[in-house]
This record gives C-alpha cells, structure tokens and sequence, in this order.
C-alpha cells in the first residue's frame, strides 16, 4: 500500500506547488497589467470594447483551467521524477537560455497545432468560451474550458518525453507564458516597435488581440513564424504594428487614474 499512496503523495505535492504558484502569478499579473492598464487608457487597441464586464466570470473559469495546466506540468515532472521519461539534462550557465529558447520553440509548436485544431468545425465549440473575450483583458489568458486547456496545454506533460529538458526550464517556460498570455490579452498596445513585425519572429499585444477580434489569423503563442510559414498571418499585422509605433504618449506610473474625458 505504502508503495502506492508515496508516489501519489508526491505528486500531489507536486500538483499543489505549481497550482499554488500559477495562480499566484495569475493574480499578480492581472493586477499589475490591470494598474498599468488604468492609468494608460490611450493604448487601448479596441477602442469601442472594453473587456472588464467579463472579468469575474474569466476569474472563475480560469481557476478551473489553471488547475488542468497544472496538472499537465505535474505530470510531466512527475515522470521525469518517475524516471519514466527521459533523464533531463544537467542544467548550466551555458545551457540554460538555449534550452530555454527550445523550450518555448517546442511550446509554440504545439500551441499553434492544437490552436489551429481548436478552430475546426469538430473541436470549436470547446474554443468558442475563450472567444467570447471578443476584446481581452488581463483576466481572459486562462479562460478556457477543460478540452480547450487539455489540447493547447498537453505539451507540458509530452515534452519530456521527447526531449531531457531540466525541469527547471520546464517551470521557467511556464512562468514566462503566464506573462506573456497576460501581456497578449491585456487589450493594450507597449511593445509596438519594429521586434513586433517581420523580419523579427517576436510580437506585440496587437498579435493576439487581432485573433480575438478577427477570429482567423495569428494562431501563435511566442513567435510569428508558424502563422508566416502556414500562412495564417494576419494580411495588414504588419502595418498595423508599424502605424502604431511611436503613436502613444510616454508611458504613465502615477499613483492616481488619468481624469476621463467629459462625456
């Protein structure tokens, strides 16, 4: 029995870390983009929506999705920890940001493949509570059902066995997406500048809040290269981002709402 209930102690414990943390990040990012977002009301891309009336129903749902993320990260850790899968490699000075930099290529991958599934006539109605964020906000990254986050998320558990990443670099992958999917469903414009658009592969908040606008294009998570290579790339992406350089005001850090304008 013993040799049983250990390893699902372990886990467990295991499954409770990296829920306990996500959800941590959940809220730290959301009301810090949140803050930000207040006191910078020009930056906003969709400047007819305004997301926020959805916010706890996507608070809600994303504690459930969160949860199924988790458990594919737990699992993929559990395995290496199992020795079911590969034996990760040795973490180093010299090794970490190129395994990293892999890390988030192989994630990509995946989330574009199972992104591109999840908008199919058979697979859409479990996407389709996502896109009712037709303008998202800081709060909607994780609001998605259980099939939804299952697809888009089981990299987390498959990688390991397809290639020794050190869990380390596993936890760090899922921490940057956790501020980046915060960052590219804020529904407002910092990052707009010429690494946003080709020839760069990285992207702006503008990337992911035109899919959710336009529902048919920009399917990637980290880099827009899959969308150039499969040709889903947004036609006018591009210039979008360039007409939006240098378009906002400096940024604003004070302590209290810019005053809105008299109706």
């Amino acid at each position: 029995m013993t040799a049983h209930i250990d390893p699902l102690l372990t886990f467990l414990a295991i499954l409770g870390a990296v829920y306990g943390v996500t959800v941590a990040l959940y809220f730290v990012y959301g009301l810090a983009m949140s803050w930000l977002n207040d006191r910078n009301p020009e930056r906003r891309i969709q400047k007819g929506r305004d997301g926020k009336k959805r916010m706890w129903v996507e608070i809600r749902q994303s504690m459930i999705s969160i949860l199924v993320t988790s458990t594919s990260v737990a699992f993929g850790l559990f395995a290496q920890h199992m020795g079911w899968a590969w034996t990760p490699w040795t973490l180093t000075w010299w090794n970490a940001l190129p395994l990293f930099l892999l890390c988030m290529v192989v994630s990509d991958l995946w989330f574009y493949a199972a992104h591109r599934l999840l908008h199919t006539k058979l697979f859409y109605r479990h996407h389709a509570w996502h896109h009712r964020s037709v303008a998202p906000t800081a709060w909607s990254h994780d609001s998605m059902t259980v099939v939804d986050t299952a697809l888009s998320q089981a990299h987390h558990t498959l990688m390991v066995f397809l290639i020794p990443f050190p869990p380390l670099i596993i936890l760090a992958n899922r921490a940057y997406d956790q501020i980046n999917g915060t960052f590219g469903h804020a529904g407002f414009e910092y990052f707009a500048s010429p690494t946003a658009r080709f020839p760069s592969p990285f992207l702006c908040a503008f990337f992911h809040d035109q899919h959710h606008s336009e529902f048919r294009f920009n399917y990637g998570n980290y880099f827009s290269f899959w969308d150039r290579v499969f040709g889903t790339i947004a036609p006018d992406y591009d210039s979008r981002v360039k007409g939006m350089e240098g378009e906002h005001p400096p940024l604003h850090f004070s302590a209290e709402k810019p005053a809105q304008p008299a109706e």
